[in-house]
């Protein structure tokens, strides 16, 4: 018998994509007991327990598909025989309760007609998971220059109270005009506006973006890691 969903726990970014999933995501997650990722189509995120159990391994495994992949956010998680690891990222977490919101008269609100600029800018830059449907997760704002986007950033996982700041990124012809800052103040005007706090996360290397993150007013508030894992080649049974 599958297990319950843990009832929310007091923080709700310790484990921001479960979180996600269970909650104001759940229109885009595919759920088995309490494993829960993302449709392909829209981020390669998955979520389990802080503590899974060898059942919630196996959901995810039944999720994911016979070596499937699924990328887990938070503390280490230990998987069981079979499972093989592949990404393996030291991050941080950011929250931006003193950054300084502000709209950009230039900035423009991105819809699907602009998805194939997004990917084509995504590719070159590599900010991080950004798939054909991501842009139905919430607001992406972006910047043209002679009609061409020379940068963005949006909303990614969204938990209670709160919302992740996500795929900035700038083409490299256009840095050191400082596009990236803007459009996170802009993005974090759009998520206060709603009463939410706007949070981040960054790979631990990445000492540029967490300089930049950290002048526009996010603190680190917790190390995590995002471990990308394949599912064992055989589908387990149940």
């Amino acid at each position: 018998m599958a297990l319950p969903f843990p009832d929310p726990v007091p923080d709700p970014l310790a484990n921001p994509v479960l979180s996600a999933l269970t909650g104001r995501h759940r229109g885009f997650a595919d759920l088995r007991g309490r494993a829960a990722r993302y449709q392909p189509d829209v981020t390669p995120f998955a979520g389990l327990p802080l503590d899974p159990a060898a059942r919630d391994w196996a959901d995810l495994a039944a999720l994911s598909g016979p070596g499937g992949s699924a990328v887990l956010a938070g503390p280490r998680r230990t998987a069981p025989a079979g499972w093989e690891t592949g990404l393996d990222l030291p991050g941080v977490q950011m929250t931006g309760d003193a950054l300084d919101v502000a709209p950009d008269p230039e900035a423009v609100r991105l819809g699907v007609g602009d998805v194939p600029e997004m990917l084509d800018l995504v590719a070159r830059t590599k900010p991080g998971p950004f798939l054909p449907r991501t842009i139905h997760l919430g607001t992406y704002l972006g910047i043209r220059r002679d009609g061409a986007l020379v940068a963005m950033a949006g909303e990614r996982m969204r938990v209670p109270g709160a919302t992740e700041i996500s795929a900035v990124c700038t083409d490299p012809a256009a840095r050191g005009q400082g596009l990236a800052a803007r459009l996170v103040r802009a993005v974090g005007a759009v998520i206060r506006e709603r009463g939410e706090r706007p949070f981040l996360h960054a790979a631990a290397t990445n000492t540029t973006a967490i300089g930049l993150y950290e002048r526009l007013g996010f603190t680190v508030s917790r190390e995590l890691e995002f471990v990308g894992y394949r599912a064992p080649a055989v589908s387990p049974a149940g």
